[in-house]
C-alpha cells in the first residue's frame, strides 16, 4: 500500500511536470549541471589542496606566518623595506595577477577538454614551486645582493598564500574577459610608470 501510494505521487508529480514542459529541461539541467559541477569542484579542490601543502611546506622550512612587525597589512607599498613581501599586497601582487593570466593561456593550449576547475589546478601546480623556491637561501640571498635589501629573510606565508590567490584572480579574469582585454591589463600591468617607481622606493 505504502509502495503504491509512494508510486502514484511520483507518477503524478512527472505527469505534472511533463504536462507544463518542465520535465526534460529538469532533468536535463540536472544531469548536465550536476556532471559540471562535480569535475569543477574536483578541479579546485585539488588546486585548494595544492595551496594547502604549499603552506605546509613553508611553515616546515621556518617561514614566518606574519610579518614579524605582528601586524598583517593590506598593502604594503615600500620595496626596499623589511616589511617587503610580508603582507596580503605589494608591489610584486601585479606579477602573480600576469600569471594567471599566462596560466589560463597555456590551460587553454593544452588542456582544452578540461573545464576551468583542471586548468586552474594546473596553473596552482606550476605557481607554487616557485613561491616555495623564492624562499630558499639561494634566493633569499640572491634578493639581498640585487636590492640591498639586508632586512629581507623571505615571504611570509601569508603574502606567499596572497600570491596564489593573486594568480586565482588573475586566472578568473581571463576566463571572462575577452582577450583583448586581458591583453590590455597585462600590459597596463607591467608597463613602466616614472611615479609608480618613485613610490617603491621611497623609504
Amino acid at each position: 500500500m505504502v509502495r503504491n501510494f509512494q508510486a502514484r505521487g511520483r507518477y503524478c508529480r512527472q505527469a505534472t511536470l511533463r504536462g507544463m514542459g518542465l520535465l526534460p529541461k529538469l532533468r536535463g539541467a540536472l544531469q548536465v549541471g550536476d556532471l559540471t559541477i562535480s569535475r569543477m569542484n574536483k578541479g579546485l579542490l585539488a588546486a585548494l589542496i595544492l595551496v594547502g601543502i604549499m603552506v605546509v611546506v613553508l611553515a616546515a622550512m621556518g617561514r614566518e606566518w606574519i610579518c614579524k612587525c605582528g601586524t598583517a597589512k593590506l598593502w604594503h607599498g615600500v620595496v626596499v623595506s623589511s616589511e617587503n613581501s610580508q603582507h596580503l599586497s605589494d608591489w610584486y601582487t601585479p606579477s602573480h595577477v600576469i600569471h594567471g593570466f599566462l596560466f589560463f593561456g597555456l590551460g587553454w593550449l593544452i588542456m582544452r577538454r578540461a573545464n576551468w576547475g583542471w586548468r586552474l589546478a594546473l596553473a596552482t601546480l606550476i605557481e607554487i614551486p616557485w613561491e616555495i623556491v623564492e624562499n630558499t637561501d639561494a634566493i633569499i640571498n640572491r634578493y639581498r645582493e640585487v636590492t640591498i635589501s639586508l632586512d629581507y629573510n623571505g615571504d611570509s606565508i601569508v603574502n606567499s598564500t596572497a600570491d596564489v590567490a593573486a594568480m586565482f584572480i588573475g586566472f578568473a579574469l581571463a576566463a571572462r574577459l575577452p582577450i583583448w582585454v586581458t591583453v590590455v591589463l597585462a600590459v597596463g600591468l607591467v608597463y613602466p610608470m616614472d611615479w609608480v617607481v618613485q613610490w617603491q622606493t621611497k623609504n
